[in-house]
């Protein structure tokens, strides 16, 4: 991953996304760009998976985190007063705080709890928010025009007409996942594209 984050730095990226304290860790060393950290890792009995402790929170944050990445959606939450959660990433780092939601309604609950920036990276990842193939630019829109805090686009942005939309859309940047990091999803979506040519 400090390969890739090598490789994207030098195509002009202007920040980095990345999970684990291991991943992180190695791309702080590797490049000097903003650092997004998330920590994820499956609770039994809870659907939320990204940062979902103070502790996974702290972790990210040593490792060299700039901005922590935490699921602030309304799901069950391993950390019941997300507000607190927040507060106390405030005050135990440095680190900025990016509310991942799914909603327009989490959004702005998010800020009201004291997020820095709200990320649209979980609608279509949970059972209530739209479920379609591209991005929520609809949200970002949304969300852009009333939210006082600022808006960054994620969530299966594939290519750069869906990222300039966002942009166009009140996104103040757009996180680019899958479509550069995963060499098997890009191929997939080709090798899709030819089965529905033959059909």
């Amino acid at each position: 991953m400090a390969r890739v984050a090598v490789s994207v730095a030098r195509g002009g990226a202007k920040a980095i996304r990345a999970n684990t304290p291991v991943d992180v860790r190695a791309i702080r060393q590797a490049v000097d760009l903003p650092l997004i950290g998330l920590y994820k890792e499956v609770l039994a009995g809870y659907d939320v998976i990204i940062t979902p402790t103070l502790k996974h929170a702290l972790a990210i944050a040593e490792a060299g985190a700039d901005i922590i990445a935490l699921d602030c959606t309304q799901r069950p939450h391993p950390e019941p007063d997300l507000q607190a959660l927040i507060a106390a990433i405030h005050e135990q780092t440095t680190c900025l705080v990016m509310a991942d939601i799914s909603t327009h309604a989490e959004g702005l609950a998010a800020a009201d709890l004291g997020a820095d920036m709200l990320s649209t990276t979980l609608s279509g990842y949970t059972p209530y928010s739209p479920q379609q193939k591209g991005p929520d630019i609809d949200l970002v829109a949304r969300l852009a025009a009333v939210s006082r805090i600022p808006v960054i686009a994620e969530g299966r942005y594939h290519t750069p007409q869906q990222v300039t939309q966002a942009l166009e859309c009140g996104a103040l940047s757009v996180v680019v996942g899958g479509a550069i990091t995963r060499p098997r999803q890009i191929t997939e979506t080709y090798v899709e594209a030819i089965h529905e040519l033959k059909s």
